[in-house]
Formats: C-alpha cells, sequence, structure tokens
C-alpha cells in the first residue's frame, strides 16, 4: 500500500490527513501542536498516528506540509540578521519605503521598522538603464570592496537588489560571487532570482524578507527531513507555498518567502476541493483556528489570487492566495479596552496555556470557554475526549466579565461570541462587498477546529443562506496539502502596448516563459500526463498605476500560438476593469507590464475518491444537554457522532453534531442535510 499524508502546522493543533492512494481509504488525526518546535509535534504526531490506526510509515511515499515557522519568525521578529545592498543611492529605500499611510491617524501605530537596520545597509556604484542597458559598469574591483563590508558586517544572510536587475541580472550575480568567494556558506538572496519584475521598492521588500528567512527555514527544512528520514524512510517532503502549490524542500530552503502565508492558503484549497464535489462552486469560507479566522473568496470552483499583500506589516510581491485574517480563533481572549468596551482578540491564549477550560493554568476568559459555558462544547472534551475541558474553570473565567458589566454568565458568554462572530464578518464584508459581490450569493464554508461552532452566527449577520461543513472540517487545511499540485510561477516584466503591433514581442516573451515552465517540469520529474500551464497577463490604461491580472490562456502544453489577438485581450481587460471599477474606457490604450506563466504538476488522482455509504435513517442520539442559543433559555438538545449521520439524512435542529476535529451546533428551525460526498448542508430557519 503507498500512503501520502498531509501535515498542517497551526497555532494549537497539528492536524494530519492520510490518504492510501490504492484503495481511497482516509485517516484524520490530530495532536497539540509545539510551538517551540513545530517540527516535533510532526514527528510525535506520526508515530501515535502509526499507533493508532492502521498505517505503516514504511508505506508513505508522499507528505506534505503546511507551515507557520516563515509568519511567525516575520509577525516576531525572530529571523537573522541581515546585510541589504542596492545601487549606490538607493540604500536607504527599505527604510523609506512608499508615502502610503493607510493609518495616518492611529498616532501609536508605528511603521516595522527595515529588516537591515542602517549599518547593514550597504550600495554599490553599478548603474543599469530602464532597457538592462549597463550605464555604469559593476568593476571587479568594486565588487570585491563591497563583499568584504558585507563579510565584515557579521550579517548570516544577504538582499541584493540593483535597479532595473529584474531585465538584467548580471551585476547582481557578479557581486554574490565575489561574495561567495569570501564566505563560500553565506545564504544570499537575488531579487532577480526572488521576484524578478518592476517596482523596486516591493522588489527589493521581498528580497530582504527572503533573505532574513532563509537561515531559519532552511534549518528547520533540514531537521524536519532529517527527522522523517529517520521515522518515514525515502517519502518525499513537499512545502506548501503561499499560491497554494506545493514546492520542494530545497526550493523551501532557497525562497522561504514563497512560505508566509503557507497554513491558510492549503485551506482555501482544500475548501475549493471539496466546494467542488459538493457542486457549490461560489464559496466563502471560513477557517478559524485557536489564533485567527482566515477567509477567503472561491468563484467557479477555484482560488482567487492576488500578488500583492502586507505581511506582518511588509509588502510582499508574490503570488498568494487572497486571504483576510482576523485574530478571532477559539483561544481569543476577552479584554476591557481602556475606554471600559468588552473586546476579543487579537490576543490569543494559544496552545499553551490555552484557554482556562483547559486546565493548564490559563485564567483569562476566551471564545472556546464560552462556548463550553452555554453547552455547545462538551464538557467530555475536544479530539474524542483527549483533551478534557474543565466547566467550572470555564465559568470562572467568564464569570469576572459578567460580574464587570453586570449580566448573567451566559449572556456574558453570548456577548464574547457576538463579538468573535462580528469581527468575522467584517473580514468577509472585506474580501466580498467590498469588492464587488455580494455574500448572499455565496455559500458559507466552515472549517478550522473552531469553524462550524460560529459559521451560522456568521452567515445569519451577513444575510447567507447556506453553511457547508466538511466531512472533517478541522483537517481541511491537512486535507488541502494532499490534493494540492507541484507548482511554480514565472513572472517576466516587458512593458509593450497592448496593439497587435506588439504582438510578435508578446510571443517572444511567451516563449521564454514556456521554455522555462517546461525545463521544471523535467527537472521536478512531474509526469507529463498532470502537467498544465496558464498564462495570465497584467493589463492596464496608459498612465494607471496599477494593473489587473487577466488571465489570457490555459493548457496542458501552451505555446505562443496559444496567446489571443491584441482585439481579444483589450476586451478581457475592459470586462476585468468594469468588475473592479464599474466602468471601462473603450478610447484609451491599454499596456502590458507583466506576463505570468503558472505551471502545475498534479500529483492528486482525483479518481480515487472515498465513497460514503446512503442511509437515510436518522440515529438515534447518544445524549442530550442542555444548550444555549440565544439569551432566552437552555434548549435540552440531541448530541449526534458525525460518523453516524451517512448521506441522505435530513432533520431540523436543534442539534449538537460531535466530531474528532470539530462541534457543529444546529439551531432551533435549520435544515440540515448530509451530502452524497459527506459534507453537511445547514439552510437557516429552513429557506
Amino acid at each position: 500500500m503507498t500512503w501520502t499524508i498531509g501535515v498542517d502546522v497551526g497555532g494549537t493543533f497539528t492536524d494530519f490527513h492520510a490518504r492510501n492512494e490504492a484503495t481511497g481509504k482516509e485517516i484524520v488525526f490530530k495532536r497539540p501542536s509545539t510551538p517551540h518546535d513545530p517540527g516535533e509535534a510532526i514527528l510525535k504526531g506520526l508515530e501515535e498516528m502509526e499507533q493508532a490506526h492502521d498505517l505503516h510509515l514504511t508505506e508513505v511515499e508522499r507528505i506534505a506540509h503546511g507551515t507557520t515557522v516563515a509568519t511567525n519568525a516575520l509577525i516576531q521578529r525572530k529571523g537573522a540578521p541581515i546585510a541589504a545592498v542596492a545601487t549606490k543611492g538607493f540604500k536607504d529605500l527599505l527604510e523609506i519605503g512608499r508615502q502610503v499611510r493607510p493609518h495616518m491617524y492611529d498616532l501609536n501605530l508605528d511603521k516595522p521598522a527595515p529588516l537591515a537596520s542602517e549599518t547593514m545597509r550597504f550600495e554599490v556604484a553599478e548603474r543599469l538603464n530602464w532597457q538592462g542597458e549597463v550605464v555604469t559598469p559593476l568593476t571587479d574591483a568594486e565588487a570585491t570592496k563591497v563583499a568584504q563590508e558585507v563579510v565584515n558586517s557579521g550579517a548570516e544572510a544577504v538582499a541584493i537588489c540593483f535597479l532595473f536587475a529584474y531585465l538584467n541580472p548580471t551585476h547582481e550575480r557578479k557581486l554574490r560571487d565575489a561574495i561567495l568567494t569570501l564566505k563560500p556558506n553565506m545564504r544570499i538572496s537575488l531579487a532577480s532570482d526572488v521576484q524578478p519584475e518592476f517596482r523596486e521598492y516591493e522588489r527589493f521588500q521581498t528580497t530582504a524578507i527572503n533573505a532574513y528567512l532563509q537561515p531559519l527555514l532552511a534549518s528547520y527544512v533540514e531537521q524536519l527531513a532529517k527527522g522523517l528520514t529517520n521515522s518515514v524512510g525515502s517519502a518525499t517532503l513537499g512545502i506548501n507555498q503561499s499560491s497554494g502549490g506545493l514546492m520542494s524542500a530545497e526550493r523551501t530552503a532557497a525562497f522561504p518567502v514563497r512560505t508566509a502565508l503557507s497554513g491558510p492558503a492549503a485551506g482555501a484549497v482544500g475548501a475549493a476541493h471539496i466546494a467542488r464535489d459538493a457542486e457549490r462552486p461560489f464559496v466563502i469560507t471560513l477557517d478559524m483556528g485557536g489564533t485567527s479566522a482566515d477567509v477567503a473568496l472561491i468563484t467557479d470552483g477555484d482560488t482567487e489570487i492576488t500578488f500583492q499583500r502586507d505581511v506582518a506589516g511588509f509588502p510582499i510581491r508574490l503570488a498568494m492566495v487572497d486571504i483576510d485574517t482576523v485574530g478571532a480563533g477559539g483561544g481569543s481572549i476577552a479584554w476591557f479596552e481602556r475606554d471600559g468596551l468588552l473586546k476579543v482578540g487579537p490576543i490569543s491564549a494559544g496552545a499553551v496555556p490555552g484557554p482556562a477550560c483547559y486546565g493548564q493554568g490559563g485564567t483569562e476568559p476566551t471564545v472556546t470557554d464560552a462556548n463550553l459555558v452555554l453547552g455547545r462544547l462538551s464538557e467530555a472534551g475536544l479530539l474524542d475526549g483527549t483533551l478534557p475541558l474543565n466547566r467550572e474553570s470555564a465559568i470562572s473565567a467568564v464569570q469576572s466579565i459578567a460580574d464587570r458589566i453586570g449580566v448573567s454568565l451566559e449572556e456574558a458568554s453570548l456577548g464574547i461570541l457576538a463579538i468573535a462572530v462580528s469581527n468575522m464578518s467584517r473580514s468577509v464584508r472585506r474580501m466580498s462587498v467590498e469588492r464587488g459581490h455580494d455574500p448572499r450569493d455565496f455559500t458559507l464554508m466552515a472549517f478550522g477546529g473552531a469553524g462550524p461552532l460560529h459559521a451560522r452566527d456568521v452567515a445569519a449577520e451577513l444575510g447567507m443562506s447556506e453553511v457547508l461543513v466538511p466531512p472533517a472540517p478541522g483537517i481541511v487545511c491537512a486535507q488541502g496539502l494532499l490534493v494540492s499540485d507541484q507548482k511554480e510561477d514565472f513572472v517576466a516584466s516587458v512593458r509593450l502596448p497592448l496593439t497587435e503591433g506588439a504582438m510578435s514581442e508578446a510571443v517572444k516573451t511567451i516563449s521564454e516563459l514556456t521554455e522555462r515552465a517546461h525545463s521544471w517540469f523535467k527537472a521536478e520529474r512531474l509526469p507529463e500526463g498532470g502537467r498544465s500551464m496558464q498564462l495570465s497577463l497584467d493589463l492596464r490604461y496608459v498612465g494607471q498605476n496599477f494593473e489587473l491580472i487577466v488571465p489570457a490562456a490555459s493548457g496542458p502544453n501552451l505555446t505562443s500560438d496559444d496567446l489571443p489577438d491584441a482585439k481579444t485581450l483589450v476586451t478581457l481587460f475592459f470586462a476585468a476593469h468594469d468588475r473592479a471599477y464599474g466602468f471601462h474606457d473603450k478610447n484609451a490604450p491599454v499596456e502590458i507590464i507583466n506576463f505570468r506563466m503558472t505551471a502545475r504538476g498534479r500529483l492528486y488522482d482525483p479518481s480515487m475518491k472515498l465513497e460514503y455509504e446512503q442511509n437515510a435513517r436518522l440515529p438515534l442520539p447518544e445524549k442530550t444537554r442542555p444548550v444555549w442559543f440565544d439569551n432566552s433559555e437552555a434548549i435540552e438538545t440531541p448530541v449526534y457522532r458525525r460518523e453516524k449521520l451517512r448521506p441522505g439524512v435530513r432533520f431540523k435542529g436543534p442539534a449538537i453534531i460531535d466530531q474528532l476535529d470539530a462541534t457543529t451546533p444546529i439551531f432551533p428551525g435549520d435544515k440540515v442535510e448530509v451530502l452524497a460526498e459527506g459534507s453537511i448542508l445547514i439552510q437557516l430557519n429552513g429557506e
């Protein structure tokens, strides 16, 4: 038998989803995370899963891993000391940045300090023009002098970003070679390798982040690979990228910035896979874990991709699944602001000590404590009782909130949940309403360990009528890793007018990108039958500051012949401009800024699906318990085990559905249907 395993490391739990590629059998498993060393939870979890299930680690062929190491290092500023090298006159670009101040009236918010301090920033006498032609050559003497300064600085990694080097990387490579001559083990990030496209500040910042993370991620991946070799053997290791595709451990060590949103991206990919199986092509995802909640938009069965976003206050210019994150999780702490108003999050109790009900020393009230007080969570605990919950500790924690604002214990608990729901609803609005989408046209998909607990309230606040809960909601990120493709993004910055006369130059650029994609396919040894390519163009009106990404062609083996003519591309741009801004100007000239090629190699066999047994009979409840759905009174509510609810079952709330990785409350009057692929569809108020 051959197994593949997806492993997603979260702030509170580490999730495993194993799949037998011969039979389609699936195994899900969870264990507490080990924040001091995320790899420890992975290696221990694999051993525990082997002992608990019919799975032998020697039969594992592939492991796909979603990691938060890069994200946490950025947030906590725990990367390596780096040197930054720029063209003469531009060494302070990282600190100057752009004059964009979205929080200009927030007097308490400081701009993040640059990753390379002033004494660690160097400049080189070299210059290229806007066409990549040499204006001031980089001499051997200059390269050696600057290389010596960099080595003497004590930096563990170096970011090199020269003007227009994305068109001609010769000078960047020459300085790299000079540094390596003096210090062969120095980790060096070249902007022409990390992200070769225009806009020097974003390119430099992305390169600096890559260098900042390189020593840490390289060490982490190396240690994890060594541990996996000892326990699993020769299984290949793939690391999830922020764009929702896997890359090798070697490329992760070279380009760690690509993992900045590794975990949340895996959840969006898994959600898109589940949405297609459930025949719900338009979905808004709500991935709520112990620390935060992530919201993404899925349209026509695919995740939305962006090429620019901030992570921990730093702009990153790379392909990423478009996700909005808010500090609302099961461990989010309820607290009072100085003005006396009750807040929930973004501070979290995390995995250690965790919510008060965990009994590990936490005393502050959290969202999980409020759910336990209301009866929505079972006192038997999480993970099928392996993580018991102490209701008395939860009551004691929440009582402090109730006493201060003068309400009952249950009203205080409902208030904590309402604030958390409000925070998540705002995130959904940012991803939908503010981008021209009506959330009422979408199904809300709830996953993560805490997502199903709160999705119904979020949907009701937004006027949505359906909530979809996957078969294993707490493991969707790990499942997304299993169904992810091997993926690589290529970009070429070539500014061209979008006219028929310029298409010959466009064809030349596309041919070069296609060759690079084929070389990558060959290097990764991906089977020809699973290869695919997608071409997109960054288009804008001449004079605009920002571009719109317009898909141009896709297929298993793209060539320049697949490029639409200029008239068709202009029409596609007009449609994209209408969606984004509500209008277009058919007389204004349009130009191409970037050519983007995404290459994919399919690793997952979609034909091998797990078949669920059909049984429309509603089983008897395991028990009943009093549950507060609103502030009127507790309702004695039947509790069902998820694995006993077979496809075809239909019933009305109230109910509680318990399973290993999540709990789903069904509110009074809501209709429930278990779909053929195992997901639960909830229709609010029977609509």
